[in-house]
């Protein structure tokens, strides 16, 4: 009796096993012999490091929100300089001097782990407007349109709610040429497609005494 049961227990097998194989015809998935080489897994990265303690930021300056890049994205991180809260917000342009050497400056190991970088390098500076431009202009040593996209939406964004907006949420950035500044606005759309920069258009000749003022594109939100 041994034999035919043995048998039975084949033909159980073999019929599972087409069953299995019409199954997966059946999803539409191919067997093949051939190993697939789906690449290296996506690496994770955390994007969130602690905010600084209450002890830190008194000892050392005032504590200011920088934004560096983080997987595909902009994400903020709080970094302590060396300036007292008044002066960084009594002087503009000292707040955005000093903004911008922090997004100059290499991420800490702390941020680098956590997978944090900077594109703005080299020996960028900034300055005030010149004869003709409004009152909040800030003038950056490069053309904007000529940074990498990542390095401006940085300054846009890290600027933008900061002492050296334009007062009203906005950023009115410049360069060393003739061309007028530009408008320019942090949004949520910004900080996750950094490559594509929104512009609220040229500000040369509004009004200098009414802060924000400025052309806006249709449909874009009144700065």
């Amino acid at each position: 009796m041994r034999e035919p049961m043995q048998a039975g227990k084949r033909a159980g097998l073999v019929c599972a096993a087409l069953v299995a194989l019409a199954a997966t015809a059946g999803c539409g998935i191919r067997t093949t012999q051939v190993p697939v080489d789906a690449g290296a897994a996506p690496s994770r990265v955390s994007c969130d490091v602690p905010a600084k303690s209450a002890e830190e930021q008194a000892q050392t300056g005032s504590t200011v929100r920088v934004f560096l890049v983080c997987g595909a994205g902009l994400v903020s991180v709080q970094r302590v300089v060396a300036v007292p809260e008044e002066a960084m917000a009594a002087d503009r342009m000292r707040a955005a001097r000093s903004l911008l050497d922090e997004l100059q400056r290499d991420p800490s190991e702390e941020e680098e782990q956590a997978g944090f970088s900077t594109d703005v390098r080299g020996s960028l500076t900034v300055s005030g407007p010149r004869t003709g431009d409004p009152k909040q202009t800030l003038r950056l040593s490069r053309q904007p349109d000529d940074l990498p996209p990542h390095a401006l939406a940085q300054i846009v964004c890290t600027y933008s709610g900061s002492a050296a907006d334009d007062g009203g949420g906005s950023v009115e950035l410049g360069g060393p040429s003739e061309d007028p500044p530009r408008k320019y606005q942090c949004t949520a759309a910004l900080k996750a497609r950094p490559e594509a920069v929104p512009t609220l258009g040229d500000v040369r000749g509004t009004p200098t005494a009414t802060a924000g003022s400025g052309p806006t594109l249709p449909g874009a939100s009144p700065s």
